[in-house]
């Protein structure tokens, strides 16, 4: 490791944030590049991006089409390295390959809706409540919230009866059935705030949160906020990830020898925001 490793970065640059939508279809990419714009600091420059995939599932709600993401987001954490971006958002609340991305990410901070909206709700209630979409994804989640030492918080998981495809279909429907899981969280469980478990759940946060009165943390904006202020503080104190103990990369050697990461970064689709 070079001493210059940890040098500050002038400040007068912009922060760079790279969105991924961790699917091969660019349903969502400009919703969400139009959501970032309207919530970024004017000088913090915003991509959003999702992947070179032909046959790609539209979402993430089983295993099977989750582990066949990895590869390319791996690939897309290399290219963020090499291209200099301080901090890359992995778009899906099941935090698909965050650790496996912060291994090969370089200099650049890897961040995942969970993980942020955890860390978010946690400055603000004792005891909280996740609204997912189907019965099915509530294992998964529930173990990540154990992993990120928040499971004794949890007041529990509620279920839409809704796939991800479907929230953005009816905004009404999905609006109700929010407010009605969120109001049963809150009287029935003792939640004392609502984070919405999947990021395709954007856009409904603020009126869910004049309805129920309690608050309620859209993953899309915690995400790319705490995103978006730790890359201001690694330009500003020089905290970039750590790359000794657990943290150490693959030898750069290595790589060479296997002839990994050959070719470009698996992007197939690209929205300035």
């Amino acid at each position: 490791m070079d001493s210059s490793d940890f040098n500050v970065a002038p400040q007068d640059m912009p922060v760079t944030v790279r969105w991924l939508n961790p699917i091969g279809c660019p349903t969502f990419d400009k919703p969400i590049a139009h959501l970032l714009h309207s919530i970024k600091q004017p000088s913090t420059q915003v991509e959003v991006v999702s992947f070179d995939m032909p046959h790609s599932p539209t979402h993430l709600e089983y295993r099977t089409y989750e582990a066949l993401t990895y590869e390319r987001t791996v690939r897309i954490a290399r290219d963020c390295a090499q291209e200099g971006v301080d901090a890359l958002v992995l778009g899906c609340f099941y935090d698909p390959a965050l650790e496996d991305a912060r291994e090969i990410s370089g200099k650049t901070l890897v961040v995942a809706p969970c993980q942020a909206s955890l860390q978010v709700v946690e400055h603000l209630a004792n005891r909280f409540s996740i609204i997912v979409g189907r019965t099915k994804w509530i294992e998964q989640m529930r173990a990540r919230v154990q992993g990120y030492g928040a499971g004794d918080r949890l007041a529990s998981l509620r279920p839409l009866g809704m796939g991800v495809d479907e929230f953005q279909l009816d905004h009404a429907v999905t609006r109700r059935k929010i407010i009605e899981q969120a109001h049963r969280a809150v009287e029935d469980d003792g939640a004392e705030a609502i984070i919405l478990g999947c990021t395709i759940e954007f856009g409904f946060f603020e009126e869910v949160q004049r309805e129920v009165g309690v608050p309620v943390i859209d993953p899309v904006v915690a995400a790319f906020k705490v995103a978006e202020s730790m890359a201001g503080m690694k330009r500003r104190f020089g905290w970039r990830p750590s790359r000794v103990g657990s943290c150490e990369p693959p030898p750069e050697a290595e790589i060479q020898r296997f002839g990994l990461f050959q070719g470009p970064a698996p992007i197939g689709n690209r929205v300035k925001a």
